[in-house]
Parts: C-alpha cells; structure tokens; sequence
C-alpha cells in the first residue's frame, strides 16, 4: 500500500474524542524543553564522567577550526556573551547565541596563511590507496588456537588500557605529575564501561553479517540501530544519520569536531579482522572513519588499524611504527605529525625529553585533537618497546585523551604478547565481565567477544574464497 493510502485511511478511520486536561499530553513539551536545555548547557561546559576533566565544547569548536585554517573571529565574538548567559542561566539567550556561533563557524572564510592548507586534503580512499605502496598480505592462519589467544589478548588488553586511561584523561603532564607521581596500577577500582569501544562493536557487528564487502552504510546502520548517544564527532553524526545523511557526508555535514580523535579511537578492530594485511585494515578503517569523520581524522584511524594489523605478524613494536608511518601519506599534515614523534624519540633518550617538544608543538589543538594523541602513541609504543607496564605508565602520563590512545596502542601489545604479556595486577580486576551501553549487548564477556570476533574471521574468510 502506498504511504499516502495509508495517511488516508489513517484520518478516514479514526474517530474523533475529547480528552479531559489530565489526558492531553502537553506536560511531554516541558520534558523536551528539559532535555534541550540540559543538552545546550553541556556545550558550554560539562565534565568528562570518567575523568571530571573540564570541557567546553563550544568553544573546542572554534579552536578546531582555527585549527583547520579558517578564520573564526566572528564566531569568537560570541563567546563572553554566551559565557554570560550560560553563568545567568539565560536560556533564550543561549540557544540564539549557540545558533549564531554554529552559523558564523560553518561559513568561515579560509585563513590562507595557515599551514594547515599546505598539505593535501584526503577524500576518498581510493585516493589514499594510491598515495601510498602497500605490502603484500602476510599470511595469517585463522583456524589456530593461537590466533584465537591473541585476539582474546588483544581485546582484554584494550579493556584494560580503557580503564587505567578512564580516570585520567583531559589533562597535561604536569598535572598528572604533580597528582600521581607514577601510574604502576589502576588508580582507582576498574570498570569496563566506555564509549570507545561502543563503535567497535557496532563495526564488529556489521562485519559478522556482511564480511569484507561491508560498507559504510551497513556500519552506520548499526550505529543508528545500537548507539543511543555519541559526543563531539560522533554526535554530530549520529544526528546526521538519523536524518538519512550517510557516509561520507554524515562525517562532514556541520561538524566541527571531524580531525579529532573519535575515528582514531576505533581502528584496532579493523586491525583485527584483517590480520597481517595493513591494506585491508587501512580499507575497512577508511570506510568506518568516514561516518563520522574526514582527511586527517580518517587517517588517524587508519593509523591504529594498520599498527594493530601488523601486531599478528610483527613482534617488534618499533618496525610497526616504523612501517605504518611509512603507509601514511607524506602529503598529509597527518604524516607531519606522526614523523615529527617518531624524530623525537630517535633523538631523545627518556620518554618525558620526547613528550614534551611534541607537547608543545601540538598545544594548539584540543586534547581530543587526533594530532597530540598520535604523538602520544606514538612516545609510548617507542619507549614502552613492547613492555605492557612501561608503555601504560608512559601513556598514561602523558594525559590528553588517554583512555583512547592507551586502549589502542595496548591492543598492539596484547597481539603481540599474550595473555602472560599482561600481569594479574591489570587482569584480576577486570575478569570476563564486560559492561557496555549498546543496545543488545550491555552484558557481555571478554572471552566472548574474543570467540564473536574470531568466528567473524574465520566465516568472512571463507566467504571471500568463494
């Protein structure tokens, strides 16, 4: 039946009633209003709930364009005003402020001085692909009990980051220096929940059903249908996708925050389900990035994507850095990035001597910026040199968003070491339990989502042979 038929007979049938005041439905208007404002006033200022770092997400908003090279003095204009408000708790005068500062950031003109535009802008990944040479696949077997141990390993390694990086991501070095010292165990009592791992499960969940001919649109489907709430990027795409606007316009379309972290913070299960093959890891990363992020942000994940593939045939974590930094396009201000890290590890002794030239360099973006994270991956995978231990302290200390550079890079290890690369002070706490907030999967086990993911595998395997 067509939709207008059934409109028709909608109102035709339906007969009419009076509802007395307590029945009519106008109270639900106040509880939207709630919500909005609530939503609004987290823009202005919020903390992180694993961390209690201070955000002001609005405001991160025009750094990272500027940050983009566009000039965003116009939007900038707003903000004592909006600051007001938001303090007064002038609701009416915030969402007018918040809509005009949107407005003024999605038509700023280009700062042409900025080097941000001296470097190319990646848009697809066929023009990635062939920007770089890749390697041959290194043979991989499946079907072992060995690869099935390394995948549990890895997940329960990412677990295990997530939760030590939790509690202290949002801020410097210093800071954390001053109010720990050293980071030998948990801080405080673990837990599993966190929004990292959320959009790998639901990438793992459209792989377990279409393989390696998925697409961005099946991964975005199963954001929509698991993922009830994203922040900054994510967010952002969410709201897009629910809309109908899908990859790769749903990463771009009024989104500020599309060179941060997000899509870097997923790409270890696109290494996983490509096992020795950085190519099809890169692949899978691209598409998967390009929900919800764009050019450098993408290649961020792709970055962790290619790192994780390589761990199954790689025990050297310093060749893996150096191989995948060389799959990075050298036209990409990404590139600039990843090599001025790698530069100051091979001339620095001490982890800190490294850190902090990079720590400087990248103060101008956010710490959720793909950028000082990268770096950050980058110093501890160098001088961690595959030691589970020294390579948490190391990214731990150096703050930003540590829970998302800590769960990757230790994917890496967890590959490559086992489970007896990893002490019981990290393991005991967590067990087998994993609690999440996607819909259908809020209670899981690590073991479990090892075996979904292996099985995944092996089937996708076969299905590409046929």
């Amino acid at each position: 039946m067509k939709a207008r038929q059934m409109e028709m007979n909608l109102m035709k049938n339906a007969v009419p009633k009076l509802l007395s005041e307590e029945e009519q439905t106008w109270d639900a208007i106040q509880q939207v209003e709630a919500m909005e404002d609530q939503r609004l006033k987290m823009w202005w200022y919020s903390e992180v709930p694993g961390s209690g770092a201070p955000e002001r997400l609005i405001i991160a908003a025009m750094q990272d364009m500027e940050n983009r090279g566009l000039n965003v003095t116009a939007a900038e204009n707003f903000i004592d005003e909006g600051l007001k408000a938001w303090e007064t708790g002038d609701m009416e005068s915030l969402h007018r402020i918040t809509a005009r500062i949107f407005r003024e950031l999605f038509q700023a003109p280009r700062n042409h001085d900025d080097p941000y535009w001296q470097y190319e802008e990646f848009t697809s990944w066929k023009q990635y692909e062939n920007s770089v040479e890749f390697p041959a696949e290194e043979a991989v077997n499946v079907n072992k009990q060995d690869f099935v141990d390394k995948v549990h390993a890895g997940w329960l390694a990412q677990i295990i980051a997530g939760a030590i990086g939790t509690a202290m991501e949002g801020y410097t070095t210093d800071q954390l220096l001053k109010a720990f010292g050293e980071v030998k165990n948990y801080l405080r009592q673990p837990n599993t929940f966190n929004d990292d791992i959320t959009y790998e499960l639901a990438f793992l969940k459209a792989f377990s059903e279409k393989g390696y001919k998925l697409t961005a649109a099946d991964i975005a489907d199963e954001w929509v249908a698991l993922i009830p709430f994203g922040w900054s990027a994510e967010d952002i795409a969410l709201r897009n996708l629910k809309l109908g606007v899908y990859p790769p316009e749903s990463g771009i379309r009024s989104n500020p925050f599309y060179e941060w972290i997000g899509a870097q913070m997923r790409g270890a299960i696109c290494g996983m389900v490509a096992p020795g093959n950085p190519q099809q890891a890169a692949r899978l990363a691209w598409m998967d990035g390009s929900i919800s992020h764009h050019n450098n942000g993408i290649i961020g994940e792709v970055f962790n994507a290619m790192m994780v593939s390589m761990a199954f045939v790689e025990k050297d974590v310093r060749e893996i850095l150096f191989r995948s930094i060389d799959l990075i396009p050298k036209t990409s201000e990404y590139y600039q990035v990843v090599t001025f890290a790698l530069q100051q590890c091979q001339h620095h002794h001490q982890w800190l001597e490294a850190w902090r030239p990079c720590e400087e360099k990248y103060a101008r973006y956010n710490w959720i910026h793909a950028y000082p994270n990268a770096a950050a991956e980058i110093i501890a995978l160098w001088y961690g040199n595959g030691n589970f231990n020294e390579t948490m302290e190391i990214i731990a200390l150096a703050g930003q968003d540590v829970d998302c550079n800590a769960a990757q890079i230790a994917s890496v290890l967890g590959i490559i070491n086992g489970l007896d690369g990893i002490d019981s002070k990290w393991k005991d706490p967590i067990g087998d339990d994993l609690d999440t907030y996607v819909r259908g999967m809020k209670k899981m086990t690590i073991s479990g989502l090892a075996e979904w993911t292996v099985q995944s595998i092996r089937r996708a395997k076969e299905e590409s042979t046929q």
